[in-house]
């Protein structure tokens, strides 16, 4: 997790399109990504819909705006970069308070 100049944190994010229902599991270490959030959506990858579904869950778990999530890499991958304005200790405390996924 970095922090963005002019408040905001940037995090990696591990999404499973079509899984079932729409959560975010904790932080791991993936092999490609990094230390990264997993996140499962319901939603389909097609058409920007998974990624659309993944900005809502996000925006409603750290309790901002969805026009503050902005999905600024890997639109067409499971391994996404994820840029949240706002404040950024508060972000950074909800992100930590996910723990580790199981």
């Amino acid at each position: 997790m970095r922090v963005l100049p002019g408040g905001g944190v940037r995090f990696s994010v591990r999404l499973t399109p079509k899984g079932g229902r729409d959560a975010v599991e904790g932080w791991i270490t993936h092999a490609e990504a990094g230390r990264c959030l997993k996140a499962r959506v319901a939603a389909i990858p097609e058409n920007g819909k998974a990624n659309a579904a993944l900005a809502a869950l996000l925006a409603k778990t750290l309790g901002v705006s969805k026009s503050s999530v902005l999905i600024a890499g890997g639109e067409k991958g499971r391994a996404k970069t994820i840029e949240v304005s706002g404040d950024t200790i508060a972000l950074t405390a909800k992100l930590e308070a996910l723990g580790e996924a199981r």
